[in-house]
């Protein structure tokens, strides 16, 4: 599913209206209706406050006013914009509300009406492009201090459409629904946790605008990641899977290393061997039991660049994809190795952590290796990659990957809440899944590990990072569930790959308690109703 900013869903919107003749006035009538609908559904009959403003979203929530009157309930609008200053299908619907009975007020309500009140937030929608100040702002700080349930129409009023930023202040909907695609604002934080959860509904646009390529950002769904999860043929042997070789760890860092090997063969990987300092192979020696042990050169803990030569030749001889990073340590002997290695290595690369750390902003040596490599940096990793701070990045998490993906060819894996996956091309993907309970030291280094083993079982980098980014953060879900959300260790993912990848196969979860069935089925975007709803990820 393709996810739009204002500017795209403005053309969807024009292009139905002239190009396919769907007057504006039946795309806000059915959008008033899919929002009453969900509102029959979530509630009974009660008191309901319209926050209505002069725009084209102030119409529709008129629309919702006018058939939640004619269907009985207590409602009032309240009109907070200058009559004159409203669109034309607003005035219209300001006609037909009154005309229906629905007594319309101009301007905010008092605290006494917000008491057990629905309010419906239909003030702004996805155009905002300035900071929400004075009576306005006002109205909303008393919505979300008075509001008992609040349902948002296209987009809680306040936040950017296109960052998720809040403009000043912003609405905090406990549901949103909205219409045709879900917005940029609705998938990034703070405006993901703003909109509570999201409906999004069909009000009759054209399929072709929807699906449109000049759309460069999508939303990873399970359907699709289902079409990505490696076949496995009954006549076949683990030499079939593909052979990682993992080059992390170093004195003290060896759990890390430990935690990729061992994803890379949760995820399917038929064999994986980790290069190790030899000075630390007695460590890791008592701990492996399924992977394979590569001891390398090192020195003072980390491996040296005198492993060069082994790795590749363990490469050229076995190996078939190269997962380098997790726990490796940062010296100068590592940051130069690490350099020979990108631009020298003859398999795909996962490259994340102190692989990263040790590029030291040259991020044009990405550019320069020979095969496919994806970068997996957390926004910190990020930020010294390419020279800004860890807040800046969080700022604008798709602009950043999409930076490093164009500069460097390589695809971009941008960890955090929400995960942004971006490619050379342009494209951009983001992440639905995923829990809270998964900020613990460990797990990206699990999902190193899960991408490197889709990748030696035959994907490309693309459809590994985005196959391994949703099943890791599924399987986070699934381990959050049994473990809790402040008790989940990073090797608990371990044990729900499983689960996860049977979810998206849509196979029945085998030896799961009920709340990991019930985390996965709203993950997969299994709901009643009309509509499709995306889960909110607090």
């Amino acid at each position: 599913m393709k996810v739009a900013k204002a500017a795209e869903m403005r053309a969807i919107d024009t292009r139905a209206i002239k190009e396919y003749g769907i007057p504006g006035m039946v795309l806000m009538e059915r959008a008033g209706l899919s929002v009453f609908k969900r509102i029959s559904e979530l509630f009974r009959p009660r008191k309901t406050i319209v926050l209505a403003g002069g725009g084209n979203n102030g119409g529709d929530g008129l629309v919702v006013a006018r058939l939640l009157k004619n269907a009985g309930w207590n409602v009032k609008a309240h009109f907070l914009s200058a009559i004159p200053k409203a669109s034309p299908d607003c005035k219209a619907q300001l006609d037909m509300a009154e005309k229906f009975g629905v007594p319309v007020i101009p301007g905010p309500p008092g605290e006494k009406e917000f008491h057990a009140a629905l309010v419906v937030d239909a003030i702004f929608g996805t155009g905002l492009e300035r900071e929400v100040a004075g009576k306005l702002a006002g109205v909303i700080e008393d919505t979300n201090r008075l509001g008992e349930d609040i349902i948002a129409v296209d987009i809680p009023s306040g936040i950017s459409s296109d960052t998720g930023r809040v403009m000043g202040t912003a609405i905090r909907a406990d549901f949103t629904v909205t219409f045709g695609l879900p917005k940029l604002g609705h998938m990034l934080y703070p405006g993901a946790e703003h909109a509570g959860r999201l409906f999004i509904e069909e009000i009759g646009f054209p399929r072709e605008l929807l699906e449109n390529p000049s759309i460069p950002c999508e939303l990873l769904e399970k359907n699709r990641m289902a079409l990505l999860v490696p076949e496995r043929p009954p006549y076949s042997f683990k030499n079939t899977f593909g052979h990682v070789l993992a080059v992390a760890g170093s004195r003290g860092k060896t759990g890390a290393a430990l935690l990729c090997a061992k994803a890379a063969l949760r995820s399917g990987a038929g064999l994986v061997t980790l290069g190790i300092p030899e000075e630390a192979a007695g460590i890791f020696q008592t701990r492996v039991t399924d992977e394979m042990t590569l001891p390398l050169p090192s020195r003072a803990g980390s491996v040296s660049t005198d492993a060069e030569k082994p790795i590749f030749a363990f490469i050229r001889e076995r190996g078939s994809v190269l997962a380098m990073g997790p726990g490796l340590g940062v010296t100068p002997d590592t940051g130069e190795l690490v350099h020979r290695i990108i631009e020298n290595c003859p398999v795909p690369m996962v490259l994340d952590a102190d692989a990263l750390n040790s590029l030291q902003g040259d991020f044009g040596v990405l550019a320069r290796a020979g095969t496919p490599v994806i970068v997996t940096p957390h926004p910190g990793e990020m930020g010294r990659l390419i020279g800004r701070k860890g807040p800046e990045i969080e700022e604008d998490r798709i602009g950043s990957a999409a930076f490093l993906a164009g500069k460097t060819g390589a695809c971009v894996v941008l960890k955090g809440a929400r995960t942004i996956i971006a490619e050379p091309g342009g494209k951009i993907f983001i992440n639905p899944t995923g829990s809270p309970a998964m900020a613990k030291a460990g797990v990206g280094d699990v999902l190193t590990g899960m991408i490197a083993g889709f990748l030696a079982q035959g994907l490309s980098a693309l459809d590994a990072a985005l196959l391994a980014v949703f099943t890791h953060g599924l399987a986070g879900e699934i381990a959050a569930c049994k473990r809790g959300l402040y008790s989940m260790l990073a090797s608990d993912i371990h044990d729900t790959i499983k689960d996860a990848l049977e979810v998206i196969k849509d196979r029945v979860i085998r030896n799961a308690d009920q709340s990991a069935d019930q985390s996965a089925d709203w993950s997969a975007g299994n709901h009643p109703g009309n509509g499709r709803e995306l889960p909110h990820i607090p």
